[in-house]
This record gives C-alpha cells, structure tokens and sequence, in this order.
C-alpha cells in the first residue's frame, strides 16, 4: 500500500479512534485489545497506528517483560490482570497471556502439561472479563516467513532497528513451523463465542494495521459522543513575552559558546 493513500486513510480513521476513546470515557467502557502473532509480523506498528492518537493517561500499551522469579510462583495470570483497565480505560496488550502457548511452548520454555493447564483455563479466564463487562478483543497477526525473514534482514541491516533482535528471534526463524502448529491449538482451545479470535494478514503491514483498526471499530456500539464543549474566553490583554532574569544558550554544534 502506498504510503500517501496510507496516511489519508489512517487520518480519517483516527477521527473515529478518538471518537471511540471519548465514547469509552463517558461511558465508562473498558476495552482490552490483545496483540498476538509472528515475529516481525507488526504487532507493534498496529499499536502505535491506535495509541499515537489517543490520551496515553486513558490509553495504556502493556508490553511485559519476561516474569521475575517471584512471578513464576504466582498463579499464571496474576501479572496480566494487574494491568486491565480500569472504567474507561482501553488497554492494548503486546503480547499477553498467550506466551505460555506460544513462544514459551516452541522455546521449551514451559512443559506440556503447562500449556495443557493453560489451554484449559484461557477461556475460562476470558469468560470471567467478560462476564464481568471487559470487551475483549483478540487478534492474531500473520506473514509468510518470506516477509518474517526480509523484516528480520532489515532490523540487522539498520543500526536504529538492531535493538528488536533479539536471540530468541534468531532461534525463532527455524521454527516457524513449530509456531504455525502452536497457534493453531491455540486457536482450536481458545476461540469462543465471548472471546473469538480474528487472523489478520499483515503481509502488507499497512494495510493490515487499517483492517485491524476497521474491524475493531466495526464491532463496537455506536460511540457517537459529542466532543465536549469548551468555553474560550478572550485574555483581556496583550499577549505577554517570555522573560528570564538570567538566560544561558545551550551552545551550538560548532562548540561555540
């Protein structure tokens, strides 16, 4: 997708994006989006299309490390629920709960019987939100790995996108396959009617970020919600100048003072 005809799209819907967050404000909505899927594939580009434009007090980008020692004691998805909104909060998870069945699965990172519990318990945990009044959306971003492997090549050619490398993604790139089948139990575990997931193709990464949003805003209530009046009243004076009692310039890149 082009970029101009990309940019006058996403301006158009980040009117309705800012709609949809005034609309969760007043009514005291709480919106969970979940961020799911390849290496590479756009999940953070997704994210930043919908947060870049809203009030980032109301609109929180959880992003998890991997768990400390203490949160590997606690139950699974304690670490998770501490960031869910609260009313009229939306919050975009990078990643989620859904580690235990991904990536920590295909790493060896969590055994099977781990994953078996987790399969099991993820739509019962997801029945509780939304039982309880969260909307939960969750979406899984997809590529072919001929697309995985030149978004890779870029971030190891360009010294300001090297930090995304990580070992993980290097050992990642034998194992796509492996991916493929984790993300299908997954699918088959956890797609339900309070909770469904939606397969995004992010081969254009621009496009998907406009399908995703789309179809996020397609499947919310009218959130018609006039913005709120502001009553502007004229200063009454001049405008009044900056005035410093002491002011050093910071010096200029020839060293100079």
């Amino acid at each position: 997708m082009k970029n101009g005809d990309y940019n006058d799209a996403l301006e158009h819907i980040a009117h309705e994006l800012v709609g949809m967050a005034r609309w969760a404000r007043a009514k005291g909505e709480r919106i969970v989006v979940v961020f799911e899927g390849r290496d590479t594939a756009g999940k953070g580009g997704a994210i930043k299309a919908i947060h870049g434009h809203l009030d980032p007090r109301q609109c929180r980008i959880a992003a998890l490390p991997k768990p400390s020692e203490d949160q590997r004691t606690q139950w699974y998805f304690q670490r998770y629920v501490a960031h869910l909104p609260s009313a009229g909060e939306i919050v975009l998870f990078d990643r989620s709960w859904y580690n235990r069945a991904g990536v920590e699965r295909v790493m060896g990172w969590a055994n099977e019987d781990q994953v078996a519990d987790f399969l099991q318990a993820a739509p019962i945990f997801e029945k509780m939100l939304a039982d309880d009044g969260i909307r939960l959306f969750k979406y899984w971003l997809s590529c072919d790995q001929e697309h995985q492997e030149e978004r890779f090549r870029e971030r190891l050619d360009d010294p300001l996108k090297r930090w995304k490398l990580s070992p993980t993604d290097v050992a990642a790139r034998a194992k796509y396959a492996d991916y493929t089948a984790a993300r299908e139990a997954i699918f088959a575990a956890t797609h339900s009617a309070w909770a469904p997931w939606t397969l995004v193709d992010f081969n254009d990464q621009k496009l998907g970020r406009l399908t995703l949003i789309r179809h996020l805003l397609d499947r919310l209530p009218d959130t018609n919600v006039p913005p709120e009046t502001i009553d502007w009243p004229e200063l009454g004076h001049e405008p009044l100048t900056e005035e410093f009692g002491v002011l050093h310039p910071i010096a200029d890149f020839s060293g100079k003072d």
